[in-house]
């Protein structure tokens, strides 16, 4: 295998994993996890064969939002443990070959900080335009809150002046000014503060609001110019403070304005960005048993410059959104995995993780992972998708899938020595609980979930074309098939997913010579192409096959 690209871009072939410290493992017995647990996790990361830890936020909050409403951006939360604790997890990290990233959350902060307090002390207070505010009443913004069931408005009222401060999300997290250059001094004093402890880059949340122009003034708008230019200016930073760090960022609009964001053809804007299209499309495909609406979404995404990466993935820490499928297929997704209403979230996406939604199938649940890391692009998983764990739809909206990371099966999961009333979070208590899903089980059944994404990994990584090669869609008469082709340099992949529950035989072409050799990645198996450059693959039902492909006289088989 040869990459002939200066510079190391290890994001474009990483394998990134999303955690929450508190929700992960628990090293002081008081039911909440911290760093000191994380620390002690860092080698099963390592053998699992993630390259990219990404936590999500563990500053100082009230904990409204799960951490998400921050009132000190320069330290650890102290259930979490200290600084000190936290440079220990990115020293052993790194230690172990693994990039940290974290999530820089600079929208808003929780009305609890200090900035805030403030900002409403009076209308002349320093701080007062850091935060977005106006005197006359607002018109009804009830069409654009982000919580539908908890807010009927961006705009909430300041009973001590009297004027209106902006909050996109919820009223205890006002947005911060980021047309005022004074803000975005700080943000630049962020980010190099957690360049200095370690970082490897940062997972910025919730993009496009930080550049909307929402409250401001036109001479503020002005004097900002192109929002886009900060965004820029983010990513030099991140490069000169770390040398390779990237900025991951959570953008999920259409794919035309999604190319602003990277920088269009100069690149020069995020380095990477979740493709909640593509991850929409693949749903839809999946409910409908055909690719053709995954096929159609990665036909549209724009062809990226080379200092750029989608990321793709299955599953998060927020809601399941399905906000960019039409109103009829939103409701085909609902139909297929999750037609109660307690499984569905905001109207617009599920409260579900993948394996209760495939009801437990391992061919459908093996597959589905199977084509995540097959996709052009970067994968990401959370946290426990290795083993398969399910979700508590008892609890309200994303909280349901942000439940204790399951080591055990004793009651407290191996996350805690606490009881199982302390937990930070409730655990399930169905099929899916830590008595059924854990990895102490897992990681000594070579036919587990965790034994069969470790696998997953290791070929994925064997294979760096998948991150790094152009991807096109090779034509074969299944509708219920996918079969991409990825090419990098001389090298090439080709992979093939049934969609359905019943076997096919699928019978391709490829512009190879004849007598060319494709061997399967994962057994080693080895067929042929024929005299007109034809071969069949025979794929059962929920199957799926990565192939290499060799010349006739290539034997390089790993």
């Amino acid at each position: 295998m040869r990459i002939t690209e200066t510079g190391d871009l290890w994001w474009k072939n990483a394998v990134i994993y999303s955690l929450d410290v508190e929700t992960y493992n628990d090293g002081n017995g008081d039911g909440i996890g911290d760093f000191a647990g994380l620390a002690g996790r860092i080698d099963y990361l390592a053998e699992l064969g993630v390259t990219c830890l990404w936590l999500m936020p563990f500053f100082p909050s009230p904990d409204l939002d799960d951490g998400y409403d921050i009132t000190d951006f320069y330290n650890v939360d102290p259930r979490l443990g200290s600084l000190g604790d936290f440079v220990e997890v990115t020293r052993t990290a790194h230690d172990r070959g693994m990039r940290v990233i974290i999530d820089l959350v600079i929208n808003h902060t929780s009305d609890q900080h200090p900035w805030f307090k403030q900002s409403r002390k009076s209308t002349d207070n320093p701080y007062r335009d850091w935060y977005v505010w106006r005197s006359d009443t607002p018109p009804d913004t009830s069409d654009k809150v982000v919580f539908p069931d908890q807010e009927d408005s961006i705009w909430e009222k300041d009973d001590k002046t009297g004027e209106w401060y902006l909050h996109n999300f919820y009223k205890h997290q006002p947005d911060l000014n980021i047309a005022n250059p004074k803000v975005r001094d700080e943000i630049f004093k962020i980010i190099g503060f957690w360049a200095q402890l370690g970082v490897d880059g940062f997972r910025i949340d919730a993009v496009p609001f930080i550049f909307s122009t929402e409250g401001n003034t036109p001479e503020e708008i002005e004097a900002f110019g192109d929002p886009h230019d900060f965004l820029r200016d983010i990513r030099a930073m991140v490069g000169r403070r770390t040398g390779d760090g990237i900025i991951l960022g959570e953008v999920n609009i259409p794919y035309t304005d999604q190319y602003t964001f990277f920088g269009e053809e100069h690149g020069d804007g995020l380095t990477m960005q979740f493709d909640f299209i593509g991850m929409q499309a693949a749903y839809l495909s999946l409910a409908r048993q055909d690719p053709a609406p995954l096929v159609k979404a990665l036909g549209q995404r724009p062809q990226l410059s080379h200092g750029t990466q989608w990321a793709n993935f299955l599953r998060n820490h927020d809601e399941l959104t399905l906000d960019k499928l039409t109103d009829k297929e939103r409701q085909e997704v609902f139909d297929a995995f999750g037609p109660e209403p307690e499984m569905q979230v905001y109207g617009r996406g599920l409260k579900r993780r993948l394996p209760s939604m495939m009801g437990g199938d391992p061919r459908r649940i093996r597959m589905a992972y199977s084509l995540l890391f097959s996709l052009p692009g970067t994968p990401s998983l959370f946290y426990g998708e290795e083993i398969g764990m399910g979700e508590v739809l008892s609890e309200e909206g994303r909280m349901a899938v942000r439940t204790p990371m399951q080591w055990t099966p004793e009651p407290s999961a191996g996350f805690s020595t606490a009881g199982v009333r302390k937990l930070v979070a409730p655990l399930p208590s169905d099929g899916y609980s830590p008595e059924h899903v854990n990895v102490a089980d897992q990681r000594s059944d070579p036919d587990s979930q965790y034994a069969f994404v470790r696998d997953l990994i290791f070929r994925y990584r064997q294979h760096p074309e998948l991150g790094w090669g152009q991807h096109e869609v090779i034509e074969q008469p299944h509708t219920a098939v996918l079969a991409l082709r990825c090419r990098h340099e001389e090298n090439s992949v080709i992979t093939l997913h049934n969609f359905s529950p019943d076997g096919v035989t699928v019978a391709f072409s490829l512009d190879e010579e004849p007598g060319t050799v494709l061997v399967d990645v994962f057994t080693g198996e080895e067929c042929r192409l024929d005299d007109e450059g034809r071969i069949e693959v025979v794929l059962d039902g929920y199957g799926y096959r990565w192939y290499r492909v060799h010349g006739p006289d290539d034997r390089r088989l790993y």
